[in-house]
């Protein structure tokens, strides 16, 4: 009992809203101009309009595209979703429908797959369950940001504790060399030494941030240290998009309310805790649910970057347990695939499957084993065939072209599972 009302006292102890609310704003700004940007580019209309094909999810094969009218209205939906949350209007309603949507989208096709893709649908879905109070909330709500920062940090940081990432500073030591026109620092980055730095800090810099960020002594110095490595990493390698400043804006959940209060300008009292005590649960049925469903989100959100230690093989090959598991830049991957189906004559003939994929699609499923089974299945019905056979090649981190896929495997024989892919060669 005396625990149960510890607990309750820790986590749902009355404080500024402050922080919560200018975490909010931030995310709703940041998402809308992310949407925005995406529009802009042209990229609704060449991910989730122009491909014949789609490489679903295990498990949500339902999920399809609408049309065209359909696919711009979910956009459109999503930014009016988006201003909606910075505003604090129809808060539950519109992140709830933010939530959905972006999901929705990010499940259409896995290539598309980003690891700030799916920290934003992590971090809406919170949104869904905590309160947009107006001056106070209970301490679990910042909490529960502050631990959802800290997995993503810390997850990305001991990914990184490998022998290719520490002892062979790779991929950096390919990456950064062609960075040379960097202002500054740019003649630097020729140095093999400093890829090894670069290589180094960033591992310490993940695994080790959250820690400093919740220390009150060192959060200052620590948000500073986050602010100028992800600035960096935005200005190494701008292809990662949005992800630098996402991160940057949601670290500031972090800092002291009353910095968020100042920038508010509002003025929060102390209060104490008005909860009731009828039962050994006296807080409301509806705070205990949501504390249900956090305790389970955040065991699922620790189970998943570990997963990868069910499988035998070379993760970096086979990739199984690689998504959803915040391995953040860890790899320069390429590939080359052949197929081949027998026809109704009975010949194997080559197809030609760009006539079925995009430039992306093709480059992320030639180096994917999930993606080149799911696309031999779909050749499988499109060519009525029951004998389909990929000649994959892939080099990993700049190691030389090995034979990825068995060629003389019949694809058709396989089923998409989460059980070990023992037919990966390369993975051996």
């Amino acid at each position: 009992m005396m625990e149960i009302k510890k607990l309750k006292s820790f986590l749902f102890k009355e404080t500024s809203a402050a922080p919560m609310i200018v975490f909010r704003i931030a995310f709703g700004v940041m998402m809308f101009l992310s949407l925005v940007r995406f529009a802009s580019n042209g990229w609704i209309d060449a991910l989730y309009v122009k491909p014949k094909f789609y490489f679903t999810y295990y498990g949500f094969e339902w999920i399809k595209p609408l049309n065209e009218v359909g696919m711009y209205l979910v956009f459109a939906v999503m930014m009016l979703a988006a201003v909606f949350i910075a505003f604090g209007f129809l808060y539950r309603f519109s992140a709830i429908t933010f939530f959905f949507l972006f999901t929705y989208v990010e499940l259409i096709d896995k290539t598309n797959y980003l690891n700030h893709y799916y920290f934003i649908s992590l971090v809406s879905f919170l949104l869904c369950l905590l309160p947009d109070g107006k001056k106070v909330v209970p301490r679990c709500a910042i909490l529960t940001l502050q631990i959802q920062m800290s997995i993503v940090y810390f997850f990305a940081g001991v990914a990184k504790v490998n022998a290719d990432w520490l002892l062979n500073a790779m991929p950096l030591k390919v990456w950064l060399p062609t960075k040379t026109d960097v202002p500054f620092i740019g003649l630097l980055l020729d140095e093999t030494s400093v890829a090894y730095l670069f290589s180094w800090c960033g591992m310490l810099f993940d695994i080790s941030i959250a820690f400093f960020l919740f220390n009150r002594k060192t959060v200052w110095y620590a948000y500073a240290v986050v602010v100028v490595f992800h600035i960096l990493t935005a200005i190494l390698f701008p292809g990662i998009g949005v992800f630098p400043f996402v991160m940057i804006v949601c670290a500031s959940i972090f800092l002291p309310a009353s910095f968020h209060e100042r920038l508010l300008k509002l003025k929060i009292e102390n209060r104490k805790p008005n909860w009731k005590t009828n039962s050994q649960f006296s807080i409301l049925n509806s705070q205990f649910l949501v504390i249900c469903i956090l305790t389970i989100f955040f065991t699922i959100q620790i189970a998943l970057p570990l997963r990868s230690h069910l499988y035998t093989g070379n993760l970096f090959y086979t990739e199984q347990g690689y998504r959803f598991s915040w391995r953040v830049m860890l790899m320069e991957k390429a590939g080359l695939v052949f197929f081949r189906v027998k026809n109704t004559a009975g010949k194997l003939v080559e197809v030609n499957y760009r006539n079925f994929l995009t430039a992306q699609q093709e480059k992320q499923m030639s180096t994917q084993p999930d993606m080149i089974l799911q696309f031999a299945q779909f050749l499988k019905t499109q060519y009525n065939t029951n004998e389909v056979y990929a000649e994959a090649y892939v080099s990993v981190n700049g190691k030389g072209s090995r034979l990825f896929i068995d060629p003389n495997r019949n694809l058709c024989e396989l089923e998409e599972s989460f059980e070990n892919k023992n037919w990966v060669l390369a993975a051996k």
